[in-house]
């Protein structure tokens, strides 16, 4: 199950943590974000316990969205040691973000 950042959590759940952390910025309206959904959650199974994967809801958290420059959605981050070491803009198929993933381990 994919995890939950929110501007309150994200300083020690994301930029604190010593794993890679992959974070879907999304929003309920949007269509792209609802078709990548099943996709993050399938990748936060794959990797449990070695990558924490997660979302944001940009309309409940827009500190951490205005933080990152986040004005297209879905928007993924990588971010490893409190860095943001890839990005990708736009649904995409699992494949694509597996192989983010596995080149930032």
């Amino acid at each position: 199950m994919a995890l939950e950042f929110t501007d309150a959590n994200f300083q020690s759940a994301v930029l604190d943590s010593d794993k890679l952390t992959v974070v879907d910025f999304w929003a309920e309206w949007c269509g792209p974000c609802r078709a990548i959904g099943p996709v993050i959650e399938e990748l936060s199974k794959d990797y449990d316990g070695k990558v924490n994967i997660g979302k944001v809801n940009v309309d409940n958290n827009p500190t951490v969205s205005m933080n990152y420059g986040i004005t297209s959605i879905p928007a993924i981050l990588f971010i490893k040691n409190g860095q943001v070491v890839d990005k990708q803009v736009g649904a995409v198929p699992k494949s694509v973000l597996d192989k983010k993933i596995q080149a930032n381990l």
